[in-house]
């Protein structure tokens, strides 16, 4: 017997696993919300999925309610908005969100750019999710190895591609709700919030860094397409970004 799963997927991780459940556990899927009608959608639509853009946490709970059959469990694949405790209470064995850090490291946002300034452990996780951010006990991880080479953007691609494979991996265990959680010691981790990022990636020149903090700061605001560091010099303001290769 299959379980009642809805989902709520967004970007190129949550494309990839709906591709991925659609071909292989398309009854599993109960409902599924997207936050537009994307490439996610018409994918899910043509798949014979019951999809539906996500309008606000009232409608979607009461598509929840209206569902004919309870549902044993929630997936946030890659899903953009926090969602709270009274659409977590909608499952049975609650929701499990794919976050790109090693948890408890880089809870909340731009876990590339920080994994490179505080040199800490690197990978994703799959955790339940609790009221606050990130912080709901572990139910799998991957660790990621990195370079001297590697970027923000390396980063981010590592972490994109490793999460779909551990999302897969893992899901037999969830879809079977025999998966185990592990809480998480968040005293040995990190936090981050999004408006900490331009502060963090200003560099004053007449501040005294070593050579390793200032290389680590500049490759992980490396990332073609987005903003780089930044310092002033007089009243011109600069950008910053950097190579970095294994010499042969």
């Amino acid at each position: 017997m299959h379980p009642s799963i809805v989902a709520f997927a967004d970007g190129e991780v949550g494309l990839d696993c709906v591709s991925w459940l659609a071909s292989r556990y398309k009854n599993d899927i109960a409902m599924l919300f997207t936050t537009e009608q994307n490439q996610i959608f018409e994918t899910a639509t043509a798949n014979g999925l019951n999809t539906q853009v996500f309008e606000n946490e009232k409608s979607c709970i009461e598509k929840i309610d209206n569902y004919q059959n309870d549902i044993d469990l929630g997936l946030l694949l890659w899903w953009p908005k926090l969602i709270s405790p009274l659409l977590i209470e909608k499952t049975k064995h609650g929701f499990i969100n794919t976050h790109p850090s090693l948890l408890p490291h880089n809870r909340g946002r731009h876990y590339n750019f920080w994994c490179l300034v505080e040199q800490c452990p690197f990978g994703v996780s799959l955790h339940l999710v609790e009221e606050g951010i990130d912080c709901g006990s572990v139910v799998a991880q991957s660790h990621i190895d990195y370079s001297w080479e590697d970027t923000g953007e390396t980063l981010y691609r590592k972490a994109l591609n490793e999460m779909k494979a551990l999302f897969k991996n893992t899901y037999p265990s969830l879809r079977s709700l025999s998966f185990n959680a592990t809480p998480q010691d968040l005293s040995s981790g990190s936090i981050h919030y999004a408006s900490e990022l331009k502060q963090a990636s200003t560099i004053d020149l007449d501040e005294t860094k070593t050579a390793r903090q200032l290389l680590n700061l500049l490759r992980a605001r490396t990332f073609r397409g987005h903003p780089a560091c930044t310092f002033k010099d007089g009243e011109v303001e600069y950008e910053a970004r950097i190579q970095i290769t294994k010499k042969q």
